[in-house]
């Protein structure tokens, strides 16, 4: 995946977590159910962001990111 791709797939998750955000933060009637989780659409839009984000540093170094549990180098 390249760099307009990752881009495109980081904007697509700050956009859906904004958008669960404001759905999660509006006011609703008592005894009022929401259909959707939006607190786990949250979640997940934003291990799509963190994974897009070092996916694109990875990317534009030219390295890719090496965990701290990784068990050593390259």
């Amino acid at each position: 995946m390249g760099p307009i791709p990752t881009l495109a797939a980081l904007a697509a998750a700050v956009v859906v977590f904004v958008l669960a955000l404001l759905q999660h933060r509006r006011p609703r009637d008592l005894g009022e159910v929401t259909l959707l989780p939006y607190g786990g659409i949250q979640f997940v839009a934003l291990v799509v962001a963190v994974l897009m984000a070092a996916h694109l540093v990875t990317l534009l170094t030219g390295t890719p990111l090496i965990g701290r549990l990784s068990g050593g180098s390259l």
